[in-house]
């Protein structure tokens, strides 16, 4: 089943659900739907979007929400921040796995061996190879934070 055919599923099973939380859930689903029909719109006559765009999608607004509740947290505003950290596990249910740092390392080092790369002047070689592996399953920023870290111990 693709992942726009679940969202519309869950979203029909959740406006029906009288259960707690069920308001935040419907809203949350309705915003995906919405970010993706902009998407759509966004892609204009060049074909349906993919499940990776679709991906793309709920990866951005995880990222979104993922900044918003820091600032919330920095404005000691952790009722909004709470808010937008359901709203990410809510999200994250469409999108693959996350990695474990353990898995994200594995593949790093892997892939440092394939490419060669031997210092952080490679860097943009390396995140090249490597990015499209770990598309959707890994934090962007977490990965070139983990990645600075292990070629600054090469040398």
């Amino acid at each position: 089943m693709d992942i726009l055919q679940k969202i519309n599923e869950d979203l029909i099973v959740s406006m029906k659900s009288k259960a707690e939380g069920s308001d935040l859930r419907t809203s949350t689903l309705r915003m995906v739907k919405s970010a993706i029909k902009n998407a759509e719109i966004a892609k204009r006559g060049k074909g349906d979007l993919t499940e990776e765009d679709i991906m793309g999608v709920l990866s951005t607004m995880v990222k979104q929400r993922k900044e918003s509740a820091e600032q919330y947290e920095k404005a000691n505003r952790s009722d909004l921040a709470e808010k937008e950290n359901k709203e990410i596990s809510i999200i994250q249910e469409y999108l693959p796995k996350q990695l474990t740092p353990e898995e994200l390392d594995e593949i790093i080092e892997s892939t440092i061996q394939e490419t060669g790369v031997s210092g952080t002047k490679e860097m943009g070689k390396l995140m090249k190879e490597l990015m499209p592996r770990v598309k959707g399953k890994a934090d962007g920023k977490l990965v070139n934070q983990r990645v600075k870290e292990m070629l600054e111990k090469m040398g």
